[in-house]
């Protein structure tokens, strides 16, 4: 991609754009956001790049697809500011966030693993009658005991959308079916894996509309492939970046 230039050679933007699918204006925009090093210009006011110039542009584009657009003009602006520690800095919660990104996966992973079929709860001393028709009903009581969990836990993930329990005609009392008991056991241990109500509630919503953690497996997937592509990307970026560093001096 590109020629190789000699350290003095002068290029001219489309010399830049050509060969990386960018406008001759996307280059002096780039410029102007501090992605690029400030340009020379000739005596009639037209800039003019040099290597330097073209290797700060392959590391801009080698930055992105890990970091993002935004991280990437931010470490490339830092760079020509002269200040790289906050280019490292903002290179390091990017890998954090990964890191963190890849926890939460696995945490969902686990989450999906653990729940394999298990005899619904039975009532104990003390429980709501049991008045439920289905083989795998069962109350609050019951249920949040089984979960380690206290009953008013159970009626806020009600109130967050994570489950959606029906009331008994005649005692009022809620009433979990087995939909209702893989919801909430999800729900459990994605709360232990560290997710907000708000990131479980969606999730929940597609296993119930598929009836299943079936179509799960394809998004999980998905998901593996996009964090290993930042993986790549932000090897790569590095690379290009160092490559950088050391003509930039």
């Amino acid at each position: 991609m590109g020629r190789n230039l000699q350290n003095g050679e002068r290029l001219r933007p489309v010399d830049l754009a050509r060969g990386h699918g960018l406008s001759t204006q996307a280059i002096r925009n780039y410029e102007e956001a501090g992605i690029l090093p400030a340009a020379d210009r000739t005596p009639h006011g037209y800039r003019t790049y040099t290597s330097l110039h073209a290797q700060a542009l392959r590391a801009f584009l080698a930055l992105v697809p890990g970091h993002g657009h935004r991280t990437a003009t931010s470490i490339m602006r830092a760079v020509n500011e002269g200040t790289v520690d906050v280019a490292f800095r903002l290179i390091d919660e990017s890998h954090a966030q990964l890191l963190d990104d890849r926890r939460t996966l696995q945490a969902v992973e686990s989450a999906l693993r653990d729940l394999e079929p298990t005899p619904a709860p039975e009532a104990g001393v003390g429980a709501e009658p049991t008045t439920v028709s289905g083989p795998g009903d069962t109350f609050i009581g019951p249920l949040s005991g089984k979960l380690g969990i206290r009953p008013a836990t159970l009626r806020k993930w009600e109130r967050a959308g994570l489950v959606n329990p029906r009331r008994d005609p005649l005692t009022g009392y809620r009433v979990y079916d087995e939909a209702d008991v893989r919801d909430a056991r999800l729900a459990h241990q994605l709360r232990r894996g560290g997710y907000l109500l708000e990131q479980i509630a969606p999730l929940i919503t597609q296993v119930r509309a598929a009836g299943g953690l079936e179509p799960l497996e394809a998004a999980l997937c998905d998901w593996h492939a996009r964090l290993s592509a930042r993986g790549r990307g932000m090897l790569n970026g590095a690379a290009e970046l160092a490559a950088y560093l050391r003509k930039h001096g």
